[in-house]
């Protein structure tokens, strides 16, 4: 489970307002090796994208599946793909 991946997850509920992309960034570098950024979408969603060790993807998934979050998730979307390398770090948009 070593291979590098591309996460994009798209999490519905109240998640904006609350701190999200802030504690969602804090997870990704508490996990380590991933870039990518978190962004609130228009709809009230945030978009999620992680790349980095596929490990590392799935817990960040995990986490944002979980309980543990700030605000109240109601659903989250993914999707795996082949990773882009274009990202320097983990970002808040």
């Amino acid at each position: 489970m070593n291979e590098v991946s591309r996460l994009v997850v798209w999490v519905r509920g109240r998640v904006q307002g609350v701190g999200f992309r802030w504690f969602t960034r804090a997870r990704a570098l508490e996990i380590g090796g991933l870039s990518g950024f978190a962004l609130n979408l228009d709809d009230g969603r945030v978009q999620v994208v992680a790349e980095g060790p596929r490990a590392g993807c799935q817990s960040l998934l995990d986490w944002l599946q979980g309980d543990d979050t700030p605000g109240r998730v109601d659903g989250v979307t993914e999707i795996w793909d082949t990773p882009r390398g274009v990202y320097d770090g983990f970002a808040i948009r």
